[in-house]
């Protein structure tokens, strides 16, 4: 099986960001276990029940695709940052008002 076999994107599936063939695991969950985390592939492999090839195949993608999912990542934390910063925000408010 080649890697364009084992990574699919498919609009309304996780975002229609790119993935594992016949899982909900995306490229980007890969990068962040591996690059970010320090996960080894053999951990990644037997933690979500993938194949090496599949991790292997994953981060081959990543590495042909790098700006691409590098800044969705990005998109991604400052999402996150946000809406925490926002619930932040809600929750001093509400301690003023009762307070």
């Amino acid at each position: 099986m080649s890697l364009d076999q084992r990574i699919e994107q498919t609009d309304g599936i996780c975002g229609g960001k790119p993935r594992i063939v016949g899982h909900r695991i995306t490229v980007q969950d890969v990068v962040v276990w591996h690059e970010r985390l320090g996960w080894s592939v053999d951990q990644i492999a037997s933690e979500y029940d993938l194949s090496l090839a599949d991790v292997y195949a994953a981060l081959a993608y990543y590495f042909a695709h790098r700006e691409e999912i590098d800044r969705s990542i990005e998109e991604s934390r400052a999402f996150i940052e946000k809406i925490k910063t926002e619930q932040s925000s809600e929750q001093t408010e509400l301690l003023a008002e009762d307070g």
